[in-house]
């Protein structure tokens, strides 16, 4: 940044990066929704593959997902949220990324 008198009148520009930079390191969720089709030993077994959680972590989401209709099972960088929920679609779940609230 300058100081003193420049060509834009001494006022300081905002660096259009640096927004962008706020943006993608604001974390984002993944959320999995209940569906009529899995069952609850599946989704179990899915969250233990695809997030390492123990038996009980997952049967935890997994109760969430079932009485709640949802559960937020990972926050963070939106690169690796996506493949999260990618890899939960080739599972067969039903799941979705959400910005998460600052």
């Amino acid at each position: 940044m300058q100081t003193g008198g420049d060509m834009n009148g001494g006022t300081a520009i905002a660096d259009p990066k640096s927004r962008t930079d706020v943006r993608l390191s604001t974390p984002w969720n993944v959320v999995v929704h209940n569906d009529p089709v899995n069952l609850m030993s599946y989704v179990t077994m899915v969250f233990q593959r695809v997030f390492g959680f123990s038996q009980s972590k997952a049967v935890k989401h997994m109760l969430e997902v079932h009485h709640k209709g949802r559960s937020l099972v990972w926050c963070g960088e939106r690169e690796r949220a996506e493949a999260y929920v990618e890899q939960l679609h080739g599972f067969m779940l039903l799941a979705t990324l959400e910005q998460a609230e600052h």
